[in-house]
């Protein structure tokens, strides 16, 4: 038993005994992730918070806490949301000699999450589930949320941060540079119409990307949503655009799927057109278009700092990140006529007269 397989061990036992096996889970780019299964006990998640990314990792815990609580308080709920576990002695989270907090979670059995979509059916539960997620959350109010992650999708934010970088590198790749060049007037777009009182602050997922949601095991059906760490206050839009973004993403072509996305946002405004108004729909195109260049940008700069927020298994894995995402953005500008079109449809309504 190695060194490491050892600590895991101690760490797993710190929420249940006789550990049985631990293997790695998910591929996620931030925390770390294992399966722990017991003796007689039932499976659970165990994870690794990266504290250089979430530097107080119990605001995370005591937002799930607020958020289960207020889901389990809604009728008609159709997403099993992960519990929190407990220490022996009580605790929510944990800390090693080492100082890395740990956390446990239930693990929401005979499901999967997917890297790819397998049909429109599947697009459109998760536009259903995304939908229903921020519908039972907008009736709770986000100021009881903790912001977990400050300056996280504030694009603005990343523009500023990337500037001073590129500053001080002579480190340039020529197609990343020109793009953020010529896209950079948009970058505030969202954060402008929040700070104008056209956007509202709502409860956010933060990470709604397709392998966060867990499908049923044989099926199509969306039976719960995780990766809950970035649960904060926030602006819908940031959601549904990292939505569309990660299933609407053709990794072949960099180009973005249309019939995808309307298949997603049928079912996703199917649920939020309870709450939406006039300006959510006029501003889900800025969105669409903003997160790809948003997540460009992060991957770029990450590059440009040498990797030390991302996960990668190259030097310059970052920088094709990038690269991959502002071809997806250029796609997008593209075919705004097509979305801009589309989203007149599924909304019922044109832009002009959603409410």
């Amino acid at each position: 038993m190695t060194l490491e397989t050892s600590h895991l061990h101690t760490i797993a036992g710190q929420f249940a005994p006789s550990i049985s096996a631990i293997t790695p889970l998910g591929n996620g780019l931030i925390n770390d992730t294992f399966l722990v299964t017991s003796n007689g006990a039932t499976p659970f998640v165990l994870q690794r918070i990266n504290r250089q990314v979430f530097p107080e990792p119990a605001l995370i815990t005591a937002n799930l806490l607020v958020l289960n609580r207020h889901i389990q308080q809604q009728a008609d709920v159709r997403l099993h949301l992960p519990e929190i576990l407990r220490t022996a002695t009580g605790q929510e989270n944990y800390q090693d000699g080492q100082g890395n907090s740990w956390r446990a979670q239930s693990f929401i059995t005979d499901t999967e999450s997917l890297e790819t979509l397998r049909s429109l059916d599947d697009a459109a539960q998760v536009g259903y589930a995304l939908g229903h997620f921020h519908r039972l959350a907008s009736t709770l109010d986000p100021a009881t949320l903790h912001d977990t992650l400050p300056g996280f999708h504030i694009t603005p934010d990343y523009l500023s941060h990337y500037q001073t970088v590129a500053r001080q590198t002579t480190v340039i790749d020529p197609f990343c540079a020109a793009f953020i060049n010529g896209f950079q007037h948009h970058a505030d777009t969202l954060e402008a119409a929040k700070r104008q009182g056209r956007l509202p602050l709502r409860v956010i997922h933060g990470d709604p990307k397709l392998n966060n949601f867990l499908f049923a095991k044989g099926g199509n059906t969306i039976v719960s949503l995780i990766d809950l760490d970035t649960v904060k206050p926030g602006l819908v839009h940031y959601d549904i655009g990292d939505c569309l973004r990660s299933c609407c993403h053709n990794e072949a072509s960099n180009s973005f799927n249309l019939e995808i996305c309307a298949a997603i946002l049928q079912s996703y405004l199917s649920e939020t057109r309870v709450f939406f108004t006039h300006e959510d729909y006029a501003y889900l195109y800025p969105a669409i278009q903003l997160l790809p260049f948003e997540l460009g940008l992060r991957f770029y700069t990450d590059y440009l700092q040498g990797n030390r927020y991302f996960k990668v298994t190259s030097p310059e894995q970052n920088l094709h990140r990038a690269r991959a995402q502002f071809q997806l953005c250029a796609s997008v500008m593209a075919q705004r006529a097509g979305i801009e079109a589309l989203i007149r449809q599924v909304g019922n309504a044109g832009l002009g007269e959603a409410s």
